[in-house]
């Protein structure tokens, strides 16, 4: 079956770069994604697939087959918030950049929609498509569940994949316990400004902001058993105007990741312990406000298993290894909490290895092969699924 797909899939390749590089030119955030929702409801229609509209128009669910049993294939398609610099000729120049490869991963559910539909009187029940808006800013899975993406028909498993820029285009990566969980925070200090010369008067935040970025830091040292899977970052620390000028507030902003669930609680209620604590210690006013609180990403062992016996198929052309395991997180976490699910990555490194930056980086480029591999994996497994679970 796999392999079958995967050579029908080649026949669409000169397609699906045409689609992926459309996109790449027009990266949008968020949940306001109206141009690249719009190209993806224009090719489900082209392609006879009907859909639905979710997240303010910025979610498109199509639907194909019939019966009982019902298997999701999902994809983000957001970008983010910066200039490219890739060197790509289809670069974006509008200040924003698909640099997580959103893409791709959208370009990949079409190319599958589109096996899907030559195949549809095979499926052996339903098969739902959701291209989620809204992955970066941790809002999409949520909302896309919370309008009944999961429901009508009720999605019994779902899958999806992510694209790599740093691992070879022969490799897809699975695992029990793909993504940690995040807890994203914004703490804001609050003294009293005035003049640099006469420091006395003041309540300075930033001094008390580097205390409570100490003292944070020390939960990791202090607090976290050595062999735990556990980070703390502030990525931001904003005070200030003037050289000569204490400013009356300080923001930090930052995240803790864990692939343990007691961890990151202890984790959050130190933090709501030490903040105030230590802003009190310096006559500062704190508020800790909560950014995201995305669970682990919890793969279903036997809808695991099963995909990598199928994707079998495809050796030695495509080989699938037990070694996805990061401390970065994914909003697929909401669905893989209600439902069986399966993440996996596949491999999307260009050939020059020293050019290889990691996504996120503005100068980050992806293989195009995994445009073909991944529609084709994504139609296998969705037809394998119901041929073994579906309407007998």
């Amino acid at each position: 079956m796999y392999r079958e797909l995967l050579e029908e899939a080649k026949t669409m390749e000169a397609d699906l770069i045409a689609w992926r590089r459309k996109l790449h030119t027009m990266p949008e955030l968020g949940l306001e994604l109206p141009d690249t929702s719009t190209f993806v409801r224009e090719k489900l229609e082209e392609m006879g697939i009907p859909y639905e509209i979710k997240v303010n128009g910025s979610c498109v669910v199509g639907i194909l087959g019939k019966g009982s049993r019902c298997f999701m294939l999902r994809s983000d398609m957001d970008g983010l918030p910066f200039q490219e610099e890739s060197g790509e000729e289809f670069a974006s120049r509008n200040g924003r950049m698909h640099a997580c490869g959103h893409d791709l991963h959208a370009t990949v559910l079409l190319g599958a929609a589109r096996l899907l539909k030559q195949h549809e009187s095979e499926l052996k029940g339903q098969v739902k498509l959701l291209f989620q808006p809204g992955e970066e800013t941790f809002q999409g899975a949520r909302a896309a569940v919370e309008e009944g993406v999961l429901d009508h028909p009720k999605v019994d498993s779902a899958f999806a994949m992510h694209v790599a820029a740093q691992m070879s285009p022969e490799y897809v990566a699975y695992g029990s316990l793909p993504m940690a969980g995040v807890y994203g925070f914004r703490i804001t200090l609050t003294g009293q400004g005035g003049h640099g010369s006469r420091p006395e008067k003041c309540i300075d935040p930033i001094n008390t902001g580097v205390h409570v970025y100490l003292a944070l830091q020390e939960l990791i040292a202090r607090e976290c058993p050595a062999i735990s899977e556990t980070a703390l970052t502030i990525g931001q620390f904003c005070a200030g105007s003037a050289s000569n000028v204490i400013p009356e507030t300080a923001v930090l902003q930052g995240t803790m990741r864990s692939f343990d669930e007691k961890t990151m609680s202890h984790l959050i209620a130190r933090l709501n312990e030490i903040v105030p604590s230590v802003a009190g210690a310096y006559r500062t006013k704190a508020e800790i406000e909560v950014i995201s609180d995305i669970p682990i990403v919890r793969c279903n062992e036997e809808l695991n298993q099963e995909i990598v016996e199928g994707l079998k198929e495809l050796e030695p052309e495509l080989k699938a290894v037990c070694a996805y395991h990061v401390m970065g997180s994914e909003d697929f976490a909401y669905i893989s909490q209600k439902i069986p699910a399966s993440y996996m990555c596949i491999g999307a490194g260009i050939e020059d290895v020293s050019k290889r930056y990691v996504e996120h980086n503005p100068k980050v480029r992806f293989h195009e092969s995994a445009l073909v591999k991944g529609a084709a994996i994504y139609a296998g497994t969705a037809m394998r699924w119901l041929d073994l679970h579906g309407n007998q």
